[in-house]
């Protein structure tokens, strides 16, 4: 993982936030690479489930939410993490973090969940008790210290960030910065249900930052406190449920598999068992991806029932039933929610297109094999000596019509391309005078290193077609 984030620094991805007055505790910032990276994967999703589908709508909706709307969706009273103190640092943890390493660590799992009497090894859905009594016994350490301490009973800790508005600052005043985009969403179906003129099924969709007061954020920019959603509510019939829950698994799946192609072999579905599942759910499954420090999760496909719908509906007392024309009835829709972090997938891109191997001389080469589709730059344009630079303006001008390109003129041809490689750059097109005279340029292949002479005339849709 070191690796892969000193890479992703040293060629202008992600930088800590802050830098210069000694920087924000997890707090980053992405420069052009890595904010191009993250564009692309969003511009590949919307692509995949919003422009190719005619049954969605989109929703830009605002940070601050009156309070009422998280008292309603439970927020308040339930969203929360399991914390707990080391006594003797004055240390603070999520304790069912602490306790999935510590299962990992444990060989005969049957005798440990006969001895705390568990029904499951999900350490998030034990009670706070449990979490508490197995921590003392198994002399759980802190991973800071590595000794085992007394630690204090587990307790709630709620994760939203609060804030004020207006002059005064007390109970009166105080409000959220929303932890997820969801309620937006359902807050609005009223809305969207008298100008759309939408009939089940359809769905809306938002991309959009959160914020969540993380105990333990870390593993660069896997767990933040600011962070960005890519998020549907797909609205259907109560009896269809299941059924479209089970085709959003599979669409979720192939985009990652066949869209901005992450290795089979680093990607799993895991189903949460009954007594794992929210409050609100009926059913859930993770796709989990297996990054440097573990399997976890990256994407999650909730079906949230009638739950939030139902939620604001009691508390706004605001009609939020469907009528249903076909079937000449009334109800409350239930609701997919296929949700991603934006950020979360970023990192698990650059974790999976990380790439060594070692060339026929022995020497290792390192570098960012991203999918053409998903790389920043998609074609860098190098002239071999700096008297040709108006011969590369012209190029690069007739490709940037159809690409993000960027040029180089500084140092040797092959130190160039070894840049561009770990950038992750699919292509680079180098320009000498002698085949530019015959209006032909030479393109390079990051994967192959292999080259091709390509007439001038035919480079864009040459590189259009590789980029398919």
């Amino acid at each position: 993982m070191q690796k892969i984030v000193e890479l992703a620094k040293a060629r202008w991805f992600v930088y800590s936030g802050s830098e210069i007055y000694g920087w924000l505790a997890n707090s980053w910032d992405y420069w052009p690479y890595g904010t191009i990276l993250k564009e692309n994967i969003k511009f590949l999703w919307q692509k995949e489930f919003i422009q190719k589908r005619d049954d969605m709508m989109a929703l830009d909706s605002a940070i601050l939410m009156n309070p009422k709307v998280w008292v309603a969706s439970w927020h308040v009273g339930g969203f929360s993490d399991p914390l707990i103190d080391d006594k003797n640092t004055w240390e603070r943890f999520r304790a069912d973090k602490l306790l999935e390493d510590l299962i990992e660590k444990i060989s005969d799992i049957e005798s440990f969940k006969s001895k705390y009497s568990l029904n499951n090894l999900v350490p998030e859905s034990w009670t706070l008790e449990k979490q508490t009594e197995v921590m003392r016994w198994e002399n759980v350490l802190n991973p800071n210290t590595l000794k085992a301490w007394d630690w204090t009973d587990a307790k709630k800790f709620n994760l939203m960030f609060k804030t004020y508005q207006w002059v005064s600052e007390d109970s009166t005043t105080e409000i959220y910065m929303r932890p997820e985009t969801a309620q937006w969403i359902f807050v609005n179906f009223p809305n969207i249900l008298r100008t759309s003129r939408r009939k089940l099924p359809f769905w809306v969709w938002q991309v959009w930052k959160a914020f969540r007061n993380e105990i333990t954020p870390g593993n660069f920019i896997f767990r933040t406190r600011e962070f960005e959603q890519m998020e549907i509510e797909y609205f259907c019939e109560p009896w269809k449920d299941l059924e479209e829950h089970a085709k959003w698994k599979d669409a979720c799946s192939q985009f990652l598999l066949k869209t901005i192609w992450i290795k089979e072999e680093s990607l799993r579905l895991r189903d949460h068992d009954s007594d794992e599942l929210s409050h609100y759910s009926n059913a859930t499954t993770d796709i989990e991806f297996k990054f440097p420090f573990g399997w976890w999760e990256l994407w999650g496909i909730a079906d949230r029932t009638d739950f939030d719908l139902k939620a604001h509906m009691r508390e706004s007392k605001q009609d939020m039933s469907y009528f249903d024309p076909i079937n000449n009835r009334k109800y409350i829709p239930y609701v997919i929610e296929p949700s991603v972090w934006l950020t979360r997938l970023t990192l698990a891109t650059l974790c999976d297109a990380y790439t060594t191997e070692t060339l026929p001389d022995w020497e290792t080469r390192t570098y960012f094999k991203f999918d053409p589709k998903v790389a920043p730059i998609k074609v860098w344009v190098l002239p071999v000596v700096k008297k040709l630079n108006d011969l590369w303006k012209q190029v690069y001008k007739q490709l940037s019509e159809d690409f993000f390109c960027e040029y180089d003129d500084v140092w040797s041809i092959g130190k160039r391309y070894a840049r561009f490689d770990e950038i992750g750059t699919p292509f680079c097109v180098t320009i000498d005078s002698e085949n530019f005279n015959s209006w032909k340029v030479t393109v390079r292949f990051r994967d192959s290193m292999e080259q091709e002479l390509v007439e001038l005339s035919e480079l864009n849709e040459f590189l259009r077609k590789k980029l398919r």
